[in-house]
């Protein structure tokens, strides 16, 4: 089973000189899975170009498989799906075991669980420490019976769909794409129409997926910031042809690689820059750093655009709890950034980090202590007092807690600090970008084992 993880490999690495040169990062993760998931839902071939070919979507695709869709890698980032269409599910030999892919596991558990049939989900270590009730709980509300889970709602646990899944009115706990995407992913084999209220817009890549692939999906604005979003059930989705764009998480690492390393000049092709997801790139424009949008054009229904990133000057901002949805993912390598400005940051609101991968929030502060980053913890605010470009770095070896975006953020921070930085495990990188050594040494990072 995937939840015995492998021996720990620890990278390292080292202030050198400056980063220069072009690099395209990987497929975005949420496209990725999402178009695996809709191609197992829809009638017809879905063809995928550039999908991202990391641990996480891979085990997505064999999920896939194992519900009755038939999947064929075609060359790199080039896939072919072959769906069984809504209701046609596979009851699954086995447990769907996802590694450490939540966002697999999370989508599939309304995909599974909406229908008749009884399905197993497990993962890794990781995966296994995550709570999964608050994406149970409306399902439970559809008529999803949880036969059994781990202590607090955790996986392993094993999914009954019922003979006709029910349509509801939801309104989420707190602001989370998968949720959202879990409700509305159940709510395509119910009858009549499924609504998500959330209080703050996040991402919408299953809601943009959902029109491309033929459902009929309705969105208006709910409060303040928030949003309605409203599904009509049992649609005929139809295969369709999925352009991958950049994943803007993944490229927030070498992004704030150049910003910190004195003399580096870099540009990041095709990024995506839907607005649900630049919460990072605001904020570090906000602190004074050098990003240059160029070429903006459309991929795969999404704007996209070339960032020439420069070395800058960066100063302590305040970052608002209400961006956290569109830069959940991006608070490590931010708080990185934040080490090196001058003047304190202090980002709002950071309670999701704590049910991420690791518990983010703890994971991050440890990293900075250990690097000799002054920081607090303040409820849920994260509070970095910037030393102007004079990070020690050394000291002791970070621990990653099994966690992709710590690995990297702390890695990327060795690149400019006085001394070198060692994570305790590097192999959990790729779940999410398996290219990132390789390419950041293409841009003339010194980071190896």
């Amino acid at each position: 089973m995937s939840h015995e993880h492998a021996p720990a490999s620890p990278v390292t690495s080292r202030p050198g000189t400056p980063l220069k040169g072009r690099i395209r990062v990987p497929g975005d993760k949420s496209i990725s899975h999402r178009s695996m998931i809709f191609g197992l839902l829809s009638i017809g071939e879905t063809r995928v170009q550039g999908l991202l070919e990391g641990e996480d979507v891979l085990r997505t695709a064999e999920v896939c498989r194992a519900l009755g869709a038939v999947i064929t890698r075609e060359g790199p980032g080039r896939w072919r799906i072959v769906g069984v269409g809504i209701g046609g599910l596979n009851a699954p030999a086995g447990t769907l075991d996802f590694g450490n892919a939540g966002t697999g596991a999370r989508l599939m558990m309304g995909v599974a669980g909406s229908h008749p049939i009884t399905s197993t989900f497990d993962g890794d270590a990781s995966l296994r420490k995550r709570p999964m009730r608050r994406i149970l709980d409306p399902l439970v509300k559809m008529g999803v019976s949880v036969v059994s889970e781990a202590e607090g709602g955790r996986v392993p646990l094993t999914l009954r769909g019922p003979r006709e899944t029910i349509p509801i009115t939801y309104e989420t706990p707190a602001a989370s794409a998968q949720i959202k995407s879990a409700v509305l992913l159940a709510g395509l084999n119910a009858p009549g129409r499924t609504t998500v209220i959330e209080r703050e817009a996040t991402r919408d890549h299953t809601e943009r997926m959902l029109r491309l692939f033929g459902a009929k999906v309705e969105v208006k604005p709910h409060g303040k910031d928030g949003r309605a979003i409203t599904l009509q059930g049992q649609p005929d989705l139809r295969g369709t042809t999925v352009v991958v764009p950049t994943d803007p998480s993944s490229a927030a690492f070498p992004l704030v690689a150049a910003l910190i390393t004195p003399g580096s000049d870099v540009v990041i092709e095709a990024v995506m820059m839907n607005p649900l997801r630049i919460g990072l790139i605001t904020t570090l424009l906000e602190m004074g750093a050098s990003i240059e949008r160029l070429s903006e054009r459309e991929e795969g229904g999404e704007t996209v655009a070339d960032l020439r990133v420069r070395a800058s000057r960066l100063t302590g901002v305040t970052v608002p709890a209400a961006r956290a949805p569109a830069m959940i993912d991006e608070y490590p390598i931010l708080a990185v950034a934040a080490a090196f400005a001058t003047g304190t940051t202090r980002m709002q609101g950071l309670h999701e980090l704590r049910v991420k991968e690791s518990d983010r929030l703890a994971a991050v502060a440890a990293g900075l202590a250990a690097a000799g980053a002054e920081h607090e913890i303040d409820g849920d605010d994260l509070i970095v007092h910037g030393l102007s470009g004079k990070v020690r770095g050394g000291a002791t070896s970070v621990a990653t807690h099994l966690d992709h975006r710590i690995a990297m953020a702390f890695l990327i921070m060795g690149l400019a600090s006085e001394a070198p930085m060692t994570v305790d495990d590097g192999a959990m990188i790729a779940t999410s970008f398996p290219s990132f050594i390789p390419l950041m040494r293409e841009l003339g990072a010194a980071i190896g084992g």
